[in-house]
């Protein structure tokens, strides 16, 4: 069930930045434990796919910043992202065994669409308005970042609140025991 929530993250970043939510599972899956992909989402852990997706990165990065580039960005990515967006949802952790696939692609490719439209067609509209485009690097820089933090915690706070739902079911398994342990003494 935690693949799932880690699936909507993905693909949820990739609205914003395609290339990094796939990076980061390449990554993850590559050099920890936390992402195990199966076929055929194993080929992202490949490092052909690794550099390609390093050096598609760098080019939306760079072509994000760029005034009238970020536009022409912009429209070639309404295509990518939502499709980057129905990859991490498919590829991670395991969601290709718990959700059909169709299914899963379907979800990846509304909700990365979803963020890439408000992005594209509100939020970017109206810093530009506003700030006579002055402020579309900054907004740039945030949603890079933006991406990244919230593909890596897409990933690790399932497993973080796994472990947390242990200590606390031992810690009140603990007391139980404790306040048990105490009225038999009395």
């Amino acid at each position: 069930m935690l693949g799932v929530f880690t699936a909507f993250g993905l693909s949820a970043s990739a609205g914003l930045n395609a290339y990094i939510p796939l990076l980061v599972v390449a990554l993850l899956a590559k050099f920890t434990d936390l992402l195990t992909l199966r076929p055929p989402w194993d080929a992202l852990e490949s490092w052909w796919i690794i550099g390609l997706l390093v050096v598609l990165s760098l080019i939306e990065f760079f072509a994000d910043k760029v005034p009238a580039v970020n536009h022409i960005n912009d429209l070639i990515q309404t295509f990518i992202r939502p499709t980057a967006g129905a990859i991490a949802f498919a590829a991670s952790a395991n969601v290709i065994t718990d959700v059909h696939p169709v299914l899963s692609l379907g979800l990846g490719l509304l909700v990365a669409g979803g963020v890439h439209a408000v992005k594209t067609l509100a939020v970017r509209p109206a810093v530009t308005a506003t700030t006579g485009g002055a402020g579309n690097v900054p907004v740039s820089i945030a949603e890079d970042v933006v991406s990244t933090i919230f593909s890596i915690l897409a990933v690790v706070v399932p497993v973080v609140i796994a472990c947390l739902l242990v200590l606390i079911t031992a810690y009140i398994i603990w007391r139980w025991y404790r306040k048990a342990k105490r009225l038999n003494t009395v």
